[in-house]
């Protein structure tokens, strides 16, 4: 299992930046199914991560915002007594082992039967002065070619130390996870990853400035990232491109670790009988609805790449189903004949992978903040806020979701029969989790605490 941190859909077989390289994640999905509208549960990392690992939904747990890797065990009634993917598979009698960021940190003490652990951060800093471009608190945003040598990234050592447990003999199967950091900021990769992306060949996203001109006050108050930059402002100091080159150049830097993973894999005795899945954990605006962060209920923050590989599958498949990082956990554990996990919320992707015309369930549900839900089909994105606001985007005719819907009198039947899909359970915030970026969620987690 490879976990790629803050990795958006600008990967070459997506096709979204023709700007994209990455010649290893494309041959993967060349050799396996790739879900093109893949989303996740959480545009942010740690509670994204808990989702995925526990198997159960944001509104389910409580765990909306980060959290410490210990305190998911804890952090509700929900999670007691929940067998982690990992630990699951260590139950069946599977050998376990992890490398890199796969929780928000690493990961919670005894999931993993070996651990490698995971370096601090994420990567070197400049020494001696402050950062490049970017120095506002409460974000590690920045963008340049540094360090100058992958040796001295912790993606090339997580890499190295997957690479050797798959040159080692194993006397039992065995559940390997390699968590990558880039492309997570800062942007810091050496210039060699810079020199592939050259500034006059980049392609921007599309922007248009009066975008969120349309949406509700809710909408622009979940949105509030102050120590983000806008696009207006990468614009009117001409460093847009070279955000959006330090991104590809982080992203086919990463691509090249997870290359070397999976030419380890083909070179040891278990290339015939091993299934490998790639996920992130959320998608990333690169200047998209006025901004550079996740955070949001939006395409570009939502949709992810999601690739899984069958020793016995068809390679080169495209799925279109609407299906989500929650089906990751029962999914493993169908194809590799495992008991089901009554307490897994997600569906098993296996009838997918066996015929791609199999029926599906019709939409993927993303979760922001306790009661902010986006409802995503193959036709429609629906967002509905905790105070009833609400967006509504046709996908087909507005893949940029810049035209909200949700107040034309003709789309009434739709928001109905999207609403449907909607969590009924919306679990109080967990004490052990936070979001502190905004004054909107400071106050959400204050009115809406399992502590109070």
């Amino acid at each position: 299992m490879i976990c790629i941190d803050d990795l958006n859909d600008w990967i070459g077989c997506m096709g979204e930046n023709a700007s994209a390289i990455t010649p290893n994640i494309d041959r993967l999905a060349s050799q396996g199914t790739l879900f093109t509208n893949a989303h996740c549960q959480t545009a942010l990392c740690g509670p994204s991560r808990a989702s995925i690992m526990s198997g159960l939904r944001p509104s389910t747990s409580g765990v909306y915002g980060q959290i410490k890797d210990n305190d998911v065990r804890t952090a509700s009634s929900a999670m007691e007594g929940i067998k982690f993917l990992p630990e699951y598979f260590g139950m069946n009698g599977y050998k376990t082992m992890g490398i890199g960021k796969i929780f928000h940190g690493h990961a919670p003490d005894g999931v993993f039967q070996q651990s490698g652990g995971r370096e601090g951060g994420f990567g070197p800093k400049p020494e001696g002065k402050k950062r490049f471009h970017w120095d506002n608190q409460g974000t590690s945003t920045d963008w340049g070619a540094f360090p100058d040598a992958d040796e001295k990234m912790p993606d090339y050592n997580s890499a190295h130390w997957a690479m050797d447990r798959l040159n080692e003999k194993h006397d039992k199967p065995f559940f390997l996870t390699v968590g990558f950091v880039r492309p997570h900021v800062p942007w810091y990769v050496p210039q060699k990853w810079f020199d592939m992306h050259p500034l006059d060949q980049i392609q921007l996203p599309p922007y248009k400035k009066d975008d969120k001109d349309d949406l509700p006050e809710m909408a622009l108050k979940v949105d509030e990232l102050a120590m983000m930059p806008t696009t207006d402002w990468a614009i009117e100091t001409n460093q847009w491109k070279d955000i959006v080159q330090a991104y590809l150049a982080s992203t086919t830097f990463v691509d090249y670790y997870v290359g070397e993973v999976l030419k380890a894999l083909e070179n040891s005795p278990y290339k015939d009988n091993t299934i490998v899945v790639l996920w992130s954990d959320h998608g990333y605006r690169l200047g998209e609805k006025g901004t550079f962060a996740k955070h949001c209920m939006w395409q570009e923050g939502t949709n992810v790449p999601l690739i899984v590989k069958t020793p016995s599958g068809v390679g080169g498949s495209k799925n279109n189903n609407p299906v989500e990082l929650l089906d990751i956990y029962p999914t493993l554990l169908d194809l590799c004949g495992l008991p089901p996990n009554s307490s897994n919320e997600g569906t098993s992707l296996k009838s997918l992978l066996d015929n791609s015309k199999s029926k599906w369930k019709d939409a993927a549900v993303t979760t922001f903040g306790r009661n902010n839900h986006a409802v995503v089909t193959e036709e429609y994105r629906y967002i509905r806020y905790e105070n009833g606001a609400e967006e509504l985007y046709d996908r087909a005719v507005d893949p940029n979701e810049w035209d909200n819907l949700a107040n034309k009198p003709e789309t009434g039947g739709i928001k109905l029969m999207l609403q449907k899909y909607l969590p009924k359970t919306n679990a109080l915030w967990s004490p052990k989790s936070s979001m502190k970026h905004n004054p909107y969620f400071i106050k959400n987690m204050a009115e809406n605490s399992a502590s109070k």
